[in-house]
């Protein structure tokens, strides 16, 4: 089925190209969410003149994109993870951990920006890429490093187990206060 499109998709076209695409891929996702129309004379001449409004306003988004990747270009964050000697993770350090040392400098990024093939397991320093489109992108780095100080020996240490405070002797000696409910001269189911 062809149909003419109303807005750049990716892997599928750009506005106002008139593409093939499967019957069904049309008539559930493209025409419904009015990214394509059926190409008709009248809706090519309405494709261009929207066109040139769409393009203009896609201008102005790289714009405020690009200003945004240059805050964080080149930037480094640190982040602390617990790691065993040979320096892999207790974990991993993904997307949220990263956006979140970024928040800590006060640079708002989405975890859908980060883009990492797989989450960070070792101790090391990561460039990893931000995308904020097709077109914008940055790279930051990353250092993922021990805990240290006060942090590691409180995770380390475990509290120790403590006995409890009766012993088997104790309790023997409640049991001599132990009343039973017909001494106190309550009524017992079985009457």
């Amino acid at each position: 089925m062809k149909v003419l499109l109303r807005r750049n998709i990716s892997k599928l076209g750009h506005i106002g190209e008139v593409v093939e695409v499967k019957s069904g891929y049309a008539r559930n996702y493209l025409l419904p969410q009015g990214l394509a129309v059926t190409p008709t004379e009248l809706n090519v001449r309405a494709i261009e003149a929207e066109k040139q409004h769409y393009l203009e306003q896609l201008a102005q988004e790289k714009a405020e994109l690009q200003a945004r990747a240059a805050l964080v270009a080149n930037k480094e964050v640190t982040i602390t993870a617990r790691a065993n000697k040979e320096g892999v993770l207790y974990g991993s350090v993904g997307p949220a951990q990263i956006v979140a040392a970024l928040g800590e400098q006060n640079l708002l990024i989405e975890t859908e920006n980060v883009v990492l093939a797989e989450p960070i397991r070792k101790l090391d320093k990561y460039e990893v890429k931000l995308r904020f489109s097709e077109e914008v992108s940055v790279s930051i780095n990353v250092w993922v490093v021990p805990v240290h100080g006060e942090e590691a020996e409180d995770a380390d240490v475990e509290a120790p187990i403590e006995a409890p405070a009766e012993t088997a002797a104790d309790d023997s000696e409640n049991f001599d206060d132990f009343v039973e409910p017909d001494e106190l001269g309550e009524k017992t189911t079985e009457e």
